[in-house]
Order: structure tokens, then C-alpha cells, then sequence
């Protein structure tokens, strides 16, 4: 009688543990996970570094990184070239990302800071990238009149699926147009 009663009962919960383990699957394969893993576990942030000397070639990223903070350029100097309306400031920009950023493209935006607020300048740099594995990037940014004003504070802003996830602040140094004041008839 009792192998009768453990036969029923084996019987009765199969369809069930059946139905319960395809449940799971299709949760499974729907996008549900149980456990997150390790990497997407923690959140996406970015070092932001900007510098005006030149990078050293074949410098490993540990060592790419280092130089960048250790030269990073709290304020940018404008190009003495041109004649003033016409000058620009020119930079490189090092990101890097605590992991892959596991997309194929990032944003960095750029506001305006000096009167207290963040107003955007558009439009945003879009840095597109070859390999979803790598954490840190190099990319040239040059800011030009009249978007950028001399002796001003800005912030640039990363984000990555328009997800915030690092940011920086640098001045602009130059010379602003001078006015003689003077009108002629």
C-alpha cells in the first residue's frame, strides 16, 4: 500500500515539477535572471580626464591613465594662431570606465557652468567605439567660438544609454574682443 501511495504521489507531482522547470526556462529565456552576474552587478562609472600635452605612443592603459591625471588640464589654453574670433581650445579627452561599457557608442555633453546653473551647448559628441570590451578611450575635442566663451566654467558630462556616469570640470582661458568704443560717422 505505502509503494502505491509514493507511486501516486510521484505520479501526481510530475506534470507539476514539468510545468514548474518550463515556467522557469521561459522566465529564463524571456530576459529574467535569478542572479545577476558578476560585471552587470556593479553600476557603469568613468573617470574623465582632459589634457593639453601630447599622449605618449605605446603606453599601456594603467600607464595611459596615469599620465592623464598627472596632466590633466584644469584649464584649457586657446591656440594664439587665428585672430580672436576665430581661436579654439584643443584637448584630448581620456575616459575611463571602471568595465566594459557593453555598448557601441557613449555621449559627452557639454554645460555651461559659470552662472550657477548647467545650461547645455550643444550638440553632444557622440565617441563611437570599435571594441564593446575595452574601459578606456582616447578622443580629441577641439571647443570653438562663439559656443565656448574665454574665461568661462564648463562641465562635461558622460553618458552611456543617457545614463550619467561621469563628469568633469575645466575653465576656458583666452582673450575676449576688444571694443575701442569709439563710432565714426
Amino acid at each position: 500500500m505505502r509503494d502505491m501511495v509514493k507511486r501516486f504521489r510521484s505520479i501526481s507531482l510530475g506534470p507539476w515539477l514539468l510545468a514548474g522547470a518550463a515556467l522557469v526556462l521561459v522566465a529564463g529565456a524571456s530576459g529574467y535572471a535569478l542572479k545577476p552576474p558578476a560585471a552587470e552587478g556593479q553600476r557603469l562609472r568613468a573617470q574623465v580626464y582632459i589634457t593639453q600635452h601630447r599622449i605618449p605612443r605605446n603606453v599601456s592603459e594603467r600607464g595611459l591613465i596615469g599620465f592623464a591625471r598627472s596632466h590633466r588640464a584644469r584649464r584649457l589654453r586657446e591656440t594664439t594662431e587665428q585672430p580672436i574670433p576665430e581661436r579654439q581650445w584643443k584637448g584630448d579627452m581620456v575616459v575611463a570606465f571602471n568595465r566594459p561599457v557593453g555598448d557601441l557608442e557613449f555621449q559627452a555633453l557639454f554645460y555651461d557652468i559659470e552662472g550657477g546653473t548647467r545650461n547645455f551647448i550643444g550638440p553632444p559628441l557622440s565617441v563611437f567605439l570599435n571594441n564593446r570590451d575595452d574601459k578606456t578611450f582616447v578622443q580629441r575635442i577641439r571647443l570653438e567660438r562663439p559656443q565656448f566663451k574665454p574665461n568661462n566654467r564648463y562641465e562635461i558630462v558622460i553618458t552611456v544609454r543617457r545614463q550619467e556616469v561621469g563628469r568633469a570640470r575645466f575653465e576656458t582661458i583666452g582673450e575676449r574682443v576688444q571694443h575701442s568704443g569709439e563710432v565714426s560717422f
